[in-house]
């Protein structure tokens, strides 16, 4: 098993909006881990030919340990979805890349998101993206013009650039804006970008011309201008900030080479070039990384390039959003107030926003219920149900669009002298020994859907259509749950699990469970969140059955995320809301080079310090 504690870093993130195509690359561009050649499985390798509902028949690895799974197909297979403009084809590609992922039983899909939150009944104007970011700059009716929200316990990031969890990006969201954001219809709307006339895009869909609002101002009352986003850019993309969402950039020209093509043509004039048309352009430029930053503040904070967050990490930092921090005591609260100098100051009301720094749910719940926090992002797995009945109007289950999972490290000890088949077989048998309908029904409670697949349902498929919608294209492994688990734990589904760790060289006593002589157990790694350790203790329930032992282990935020990241983990819990309304984003963000691929597909394992 893998253990070692760590510091810093985050997950997951934020966005919104229904696309239509492809944002990629163009074929004669070469992303830096995209490998040259094609993988030896023949059917869709390319992309081309009838996708196939069946387990890739290769999952060998010629590269790092040989059980975990040969990444080269799914990464060029990436790289050829962002390029083409066949939306058809690319329609196929995408379904086939699903089926390579889910072929190495390494992502183990538990049910589709939603957002349950507590909100007092007497305050307005607060909304939520389906991506889980929460704008509550135009708050009313708060007690003392003072909005007290709770979301988690103290951020790793509050760099735009660098931050990578959704509770984070809803502190960037209140404090940093970009050329455009969302509305409380889930528009893309301009945001810095100026209302009457705010792009032009050139015939072939390549060259872009922005145009920033006039008189823009950072929170320290300096000028914010269009040179601002192409420091930002530049810096996003610098492999030496080695930040996880830096491939968002890869469809710009100059991403390969760590300086992308954008010019200021004059304060409020910004140019660029991408590589191939995208049609969700706008979402991009409603993303965290994509909004400004002030380089004289980062600079000043981080001379020596050591701590490229740190300038973000002091009260006081320079800003571009509604809010400004203004003071900050670990494991208890951040106070935040209006800044003078966002664009739209006049519609914000409220002069602080409180955010109340912790995990426990018992402790927030107890909170909102007594006054002191207006706002609560986490509600008490037993106290849903009383919610529920009472139909309490502050209850709030709003929809969401992601997928909870828990994903298995392939480099994982567990997994040392088997084959990357076997391997596979073993993580696909725990994914059928999950009860996925108790977690539904005692854990979450709020009507999450169950998953049985890793693509959210009702996600677009960038074609006009529904992504998990049968058609012409593509039909679903089982069509019955359209997905590959089925939706309910059966004695057949147990039976193929241990039929499968047959495969994997495991052996059954007489008792039903695995024998002394062939024994699995590993960690299960979560974060201290109450429901999350619930589902991580039903899961260990599950695995028990047939004889798999498994210790929950629980960390800190912060400290859970960098093992999550560094690898250092057997199996760990995962979330994943979707950062714009196409399957790609799902998808890209388990290519090797991806900061955010936790699973570790194509990486070498992780070691341990003695």
């Amino acid at each position: 098993m893998m253990r070692k504690k760590f510091l810093a870093s985050v997950m997951i993130f934020v966005m919104a909006l229904s696309l239509l195509s492809a944002c990629g690359k163009q074929a004669n561009d070469h992303a830096s881990e995209s490998p040259a050649e094609e993988s030896s499985t023949d059917t869709g390798s390319d992309g081309t030919g009838e996708t196939t509902a069946s387990w890739p028949t290769t999952l060998t690895n010629s590269v790092h340990n040989s059980a975990a799974p040969d990444w080269t197909e799914y990464n060029q297979l990436i790289f050829n979805i962002k390029n083409t403009t066949d939306y058809n084809e690319r329609e196929t590609m995408m379904h086939r890349a699903e089926d390579i992922l889910m072929s190495t039983g390494a992502i183990v899909p538990l049910y589709y998101y939603n957002d349950p939150y507590l909100m007092k009944s007497s305050i307005d104007g607060i909304y939520a993206s389906i991506f889980g970011t929460k704008y509550f700059m135009y708050a009313k009716g708060c007690a003392d013009n003072t909005l007290r929200v709770s979301l988690s316990s103290d951020p790793t990031y509050l760099d735009p650039a660098l931050n990578s969890s959704v509770d984070g990006a809803c502190l960037v969201a209140n404090t940093f804006a970009g050329l455009y954001t969302y509305n409380p219809e889930g528009e893309c709307i301009p945001a810095l970008a100026d209302e009457t006339n705010p792009y032009e895009v050139s015939e072939d869909g390549l060259n872009y011309t922005f145009h920033l609002k006039k008189g823009l101002q950072w929170s320290d009352g300096s000028p914010l201008t269009a040179s601002d986003f192409v420091y930002s850019w530049n810096r996003a993309v610098d492999p030496s900030l080695n930040a996880d969402y830096g491939y968002m950039f890869s469809n710009f020209a100059g991403y390969d080479d760590g300086k992308v093509k954008a010019k200021a043509v004059d304060d409020t004039t910004l140019t660029f070039t991408l590589t191939s048309p995208c049609a969700y352009i706008l979402d991009l430029m409603a993303f965290p990384i994509f909004f400004p930053v002030n380089q004289a503040c980062v600079e000043a904070s981080d001379p020596d390039g050591v701590n490229p967050g740190a300038w973000a990490e002091s009260t006081g930092f320079v800003a571009s959003g509604a809010f400004t921090l203004q003071s900050w005591t670990p494991g208890d609260r951040m106070v935040y107030v209006k800044n003078p100098y966002f664009y739209d100051a006049d519609n914000v009301v409220i002069d602080q926003l409180v955010f109340i720094l912790t995990s426990d749910e018992e402790a927030i719940y107890s909170g909102y219920q007594n006054g002191e926090i207006d706002f609560a992002d986490s509600v008490p797995t037993d106290e849903i149900s009383k919610l529920l009945s009472s139909n309490d109007p502050e209850f709030v289950i709003a929809p969401s669009l992601g997928t909870y999972y828990f994903a298995f490290n392939v480099n994982s000890h567990m997994f040392d002298g088997k084959s990357s088949a076997e391997a596979a077989a073993m993580r696909r048998a725990m994914g059928l020994l999950v009860d996925r309908s108790y977690i539904v029904k005692n854990i979450g409670q709020t009507g999450q859907v169950i998953a049985t697949s890793f693509i959210p349902e009702g996600m677009l498929d960038g074609n006009g259509g529904v992504f998990k919608a049968n058609d012409e294209k593509y039909s679903f492994p089982d069509e019955a749950s359209t997905g590959y688990y089925a939706a309910e734990k059966t004695d057949a589904s147990v039976t193929e699990a241990k039929a499968l760790l047959e495969e994997a060289g495991f052996s059954f006593g007489s008792d039903g469970k695995l024998s002394p002589e062939t024994p699995l157990a590993f960690e299960f790694l979560t974060n201290d969140s109450q429901s999350h350790v619930l589902v991580a203790e039903a899961i260990k329930r599950d695995f028990a059955e047939v004889g798999i032992e498994v210790t929950v282990v629980k960390e800190d935020w912060p400290t859970f995320l960098q093992d999550r990241k560094d690898g250092n983990y057997d199996v760990a819990r995962e979330g994943w809301l979707a950062d714009f309304n196409d399957p790609i984003n799902m998808l890209e963000m388990f290519i090797t080079e991806s900061g955010n691929n936790d699973p570790q597909f194509g990486r070498e394992p992780f070691e341990e310090e003695e």
